[in-house]
């Protein structure tokens, strides 16, 4: 897959869970990586991850609560 389609898709996603008002900017430090044979799209700024998402088999995004600890 595209990772630049993949972190523009997150993006927006990020943007559209948001419901506490105007949602934290991620910054170009996000990226796509991958870790035990699973990809992840991770949205970071200067604090740190600001949401991770799992591209599941079918390339649906799906935004998890807890991730592994490399992505970090």
């Amino acid at each position: 897959m595209d990772h630049q389609n993949l972190l523009n898709r997150a993006i927006a996603a990020h943007f559209r869970a948001a419901t506490d008002g105007q949602p934290l900017q991620p910054s170009k430090d996000s990226d796509v990586r991958e870790v035990d044979g699973k990809i992840y799209v991770v949205l970071r700024n200067v604090t740190g991850p600001l949401k991770v998402y799992r591209v599941r088999n079918d390339g649906v995004l799906k935004g998890l609560k807890r991730w592994p600890a490399e992505l970090a």
